[in-house]
């Protein structure tokens, strides 16, 4: 029997007819990258291959590297393996990764989402016989709304706020989750600012042609009387930091998918809860599936166990892959209790 195209390894996934690994959690010669997310691309590797689009938030990140850009579709040849990039929907620049040897075809899709969010390249299924896929929020309690239905709630929270006179404060991930929201505001609510971790990654995005709303850096002389009856869009850490207090009254806000278990709405210190995310929920996890052909599924961060579980009884041949992935990892342990 030959050796299968991907193996599981300390290092991650490798492909020996290639001799790579793909999205890497410790150093190796060289890595191919799904996006640019820190959990998938990660410092000190050798030699990276990414998508043209995701590789300048990659160096933002990983200063100097030894980097190489490839466009959606384009095959390459690596040693004994044919492989290609192709959209995944996750984030700019988010790319499953198709391996081919031999006329055996595994795909590696790293995160990614079936929706069309209107910014990022839209999920294209690729056909295979073997299938990567994560399970971040594998549990049927997960079935997102439309994205009109989840901005029109957002805008409201945010114009009831400046009616109000209050600051509205929306926590979400600086590459990504934060460019998708302010894609979804209206601007004619007022100004729209960015915390320095998520405007430097707007100034990245904007500089390789990504269209975004105007935004404000929210700077030391960036204010509430400066800006009446802003949103500001941060990295949830910031909320309640010292540089948030400059805001005056207000309402915070999370926008991730964890906010579908009441227990971690209950629990954040936030004001409002918006059920949004950049991963699969669990009909596109099963129709992503569905769409590859795949019989052999590989199931890594998230609900491993369970997702695995019910595949197996669907008819695949399903086993759990433990990875460092992390997904959206947005109050893990609170949902992990919600969910037991």
């Amino acid at each position: 029997m030959s050796e299968p195209v991907l193996t599981f390894t300390p290092e991650g996934f490798y492909c020996a007819a290639g001799d790579f690994h793909i999205d890497p959690w410790r150093r190796v010669p060289r890595a191919l990258i799904t996006h640019g997310h820190a959990d998938h691309a990660r410092w000190g590797m050798g030699r990276y291959l990414a998508t043209h689009d995701a590789l300048p938030v990659m160096r933002h990140r990983l200063g100097e590297i030894d980097a190489e850009g490839i466009a959606y579709g384009e095959v390459r040849q690596i040693g004994g393996a044919r492989v290609s990039f192709h959209p995944a929907g996750h984030v700019p620049g988010a790319a499953q990764i198709r391996v081919e040897v031999g006329g055996e075809v595994w795909v590696a899709s790293g995160d990614y989402k079936v929706i069309d969010d209107g910014l990022t390249p839209p999920f294209e299924p690729v056909k295979c016989h073997h299938f990567i896929t994560e399970s971040t929020f594998g549990l049927p309690v997960f079935n997102w709304a439309p994205q009109a239905d989840v901005a029109a709630q957002i805008n409201d929270w945010w114009r009831g706020c400046a009616d109000a006179g209050k600051t509205a404060l929306l926590g979400a991930y600086s590459l990504g989750k934060a460019q998708r929201l302010m894609s979804m505001l209206d601007p004619a609510i007022g100004p729209i600012l960015c915390h320095a971790a998520v405007e430097n990654t707007n100034a990245v995005l904007r500089d390789q042609g990504i269209a975004l709303p105007d935004t404000v850096l929210a700077n030391a002389e960036v204010t509430a009387k400066t800006h009446p009856g802003a949103m500001v869009i941060t990295p949830p850490s910031a909320m309640g930091s010292a540089w948030s207090k400059k805001f005056g009254p207000q309402e915070t806000g999370f926008a991730s998918g964890w906010m579908a278990m009441r227990g971690v709405r209950r629990r954040r210190a936030g004001d409002r809860g918006f059920i949004i995310s950049d991963h699969a929920d669990w009909n596109g996890l099963l129709w992503a599936i569905r769409e590859t052909g795949a019989e052999n599924i590989y199931v890594t961060h998230g609900y491993t166990d369970i997702f695995a579980r019910y595949l197996n009884e669907q008819g695949w041949n399903a086993q759990v892959v433990p990875t460092q992935f992390e997904g959206e990892s947005l109050d893990r342990a609170e949902a992990e209790e919600d969910a037991a």
